[in-house]
């Protein structure tokens, strides 16, 4: 007889349903409670409120989503000595503090009630975690931090107050997301904070962020859009990224593996708000933005709904730096435009394409891609005046890449560059 294991899903400070493991498969179902308040929302698009509970194809999605990826994931399944496939006993070891509001926790016990209980880290504290963190990912397993967030990228939640940085603790929310230089791309964390300052300057909907020098190295804090701040209280914002919403578990967020399409994103916005209009001209926005400064990684994962209450929304901008400027990198985009996943394929035909299959106009579109085509280059230029970004030779890199993706593109919708 197989036995089942189980852990309590909270969202924010309720317990809205149990996640169960039994011979290798996951289910969810909502607690009883939960589907009697008038208030109750579900945890996904995908997990709608139900009396029935979900299997695995329904359930994995989006608590597989909650977890680290690739490298991350194998070094934090190596630290507790677990299967790396092992979803269940990953977020039975990391679910403390994930994505949104979602908290797991063991069967029976009770939710940490929110402190202002913090670790506040000196800058020889911070030296050490940023020595630490490649070889234990979320500090998994240190001094009893349960922390998660997903991707592949090194990252860790912390709360900021000021100039101070330090660990969440017993139920106290993070409040930003510090992300380290990525191993074997030059200068990621100033090539990041570049693109996130470019699309705030161009009134883009993005996530805010800065970059935080430290003796020899920097690294970059992005304040976590999924927080709401009421004076000095800080309250959890629910949310989940396209690939939960859409069902695809995260080792297929490319296209290319059989993830989503940008249709289908655009489709998710139209189903998910109300009215969608504003949000799916800023998914609009977004992917012409990415296009356009090379940030070729932009897939489903790296966009998301935000939720308060019933009521859903697309999430500011975030992930998102200049890729193609590193040629260990592909050049593929993670999702198509049109039948392309090269930008260098592109042509008008394939904006078009793109826009009848997101149900946009395919004018309104053209427009909106020779407006940001456009802009961005003046606006790089004078961004990389800014103190932060004068003297790096990554930024000159994106600036003068830019510039030349902006020609094409403006060159082929003039319609002096046909194919």
């Amino acid at each position: 007889m197989t036995v089942q294991h189980e852990l309590a899903v909270w969202l924010f400070a309720e317990r809205v349903g149990t996640l169960t493991w039994q011979a290798g498969q996951l289910a969810f179902g909502y607690t009883d409670e939960w589907l009697q308040q008038a208030d109750a929302v579900p945890l996904s698009v995908t997990l709608p409120l139900r009396i029935e509970a979900f299997d695995d194809a329904a359930t994995r999605p989006f608590f597989a989503g909650l977890l680290p990826e690739g490298r991350l994931r194998d070094l934090i399944a190596q630290q507790f000595h677990l299967s790396r496939q092992n979803d269940f006993a990953l977020l039975d070891q990391l679910g403390g503090e994930c994505a949104g509001a979602v908290s797991l926790l063991p069967f029976g016990a009770a939710l940490p009630v929110a402190t202002q209980a913090v670790d506040w880290l000196d800058e020889a504290q911070l030296l050490a975690l940023l020595d630490e963190l490649p070889r234990r990912p979320m500090l998994a397993g240190k001094d009893g931090l349960r922390l998660s967030l997903a991707g592949a990228q090194d990252k860790l939640p912390v709360v900021v107050q000021g100039e101070r940085i330090g660990l969440p603790r017993a139920g106290t929310p993070s409040t930003h997301i510090l992300k380290p230089a990525i191993a074997g791309v030059e200068d990621s964390v100033v090539n990041e904070g570049f693109c996130l300052a470019l699309a705030a300057q161009l009134k883009l909907h993005v996530a805010r962020a800065q970059i935080y020098p430290l003796q020899d190295q920097h690294f970059l804090l992005v304040e976590r859009y999924d927080r709401l701040h009421t004076g000095e209280a800080v309250q959890r914002l629910h949310q989940e990224d396209f690939c939960q919403a859409l069902g695809y578990v995260p080792e297929m967020k490319y296209q290319n593996e059989g993830g989503p399409n940008l249709a289908q994103c655009f489709d998710l916005l139209r189903l998910a708000t109300r009215p969608s209009v504003t949000h799916v001209l800023r998914l609009l926005d977004n992917v012409i933005f990415n296009a356009l400064i090379g940030n070729h990684d932009a897939h489903a994962k790296n966009f998301s709904l935000l939720y308060q209450g019933k009521s859903a929304s697309i999430a500011p901008l975030y992930d998102t730096l200049c890729t193609a400027i590193y040629p260990n990198l592909s050049p593929k985009m993670a999702m198509k435009l049109g039948s392309k996943y090269r930008y260098d394929d592109v042509f008008p035909r394939h904006w078009d394409q793109f826009a009848s299959d997101a149900g946009l106009s395919k004018a309104q579109t053209r427009k909106r891609v020779q407006t940001l085509a456009s802009a961005l280059p003046p606006a790089a230029r004078q961004l990389q005046t800014d103190p932060r970004f004068v003297a790096s030779p990554v930024v000159e890199a994106i600036v003068q890449f830019i510039e030349q993706r902006a020609e094409m593109t403006l060159r082929r919708l003039r319609g002096v560059e046909a194919m």
